[in-house]
């Protein structure tokens, strides 16, 4: 799907801290023809790898272990990196300074994770 719009080999940051859904997501990706630059599970190692690593988009749990993402967004958004969240909350689950930001509801499927990129990538 994505190779024909010329937007496959980006990287992602992943932010997940369900190990097997961070695993679906991330086999997701490839099969999409994106790379995972990054995967985190907790807030502290997301920060880390959010400042040190570089990638083309992020997509971040809204609540990773009881604790709102949005400190991690705040670092993502100041790089200038599109990103989008994923949750099970809908729109009003995200952190109130991001709700105009795309988000995924969980469970997704590869058609509406793919789609939700490229217009993420395309609109930044």
């Amino acid at each position: 799907m994505t190779a024909a719009t010329g937007l496959s080999g980006r990287s992602v940051f992943l932010v997940e801290d369900e190990v097997m859904i961070r695993m679906m997501v991330a086999d997701m990706l490839e099969e999409l023809g994106y790379k995972v630059a990054a995967e985190a599970g907790d807030i502290a190692e997301a920060m880390r790898l959010a400042q040190a690593t570089e990638f083309d988009i992020a997509i971040l749990d809204v609540n990773v272990n009881g604790k709102v993402i949005s400190p991690v967004a705040d670092v993502i958004k100041a790089k200038g990196c599109p990103f989008i969240f994923a949750t099970g909350y809908g729109s009003s689950g995200l952190p109130e300074q991001y709700r105009d930001r795309p988000a995924l509801q969980k469970p997704f499927q590869l058609d509406a994770l793919g789609k939700t990129i490229e217009a993420a990538l395309r609109g930044s």
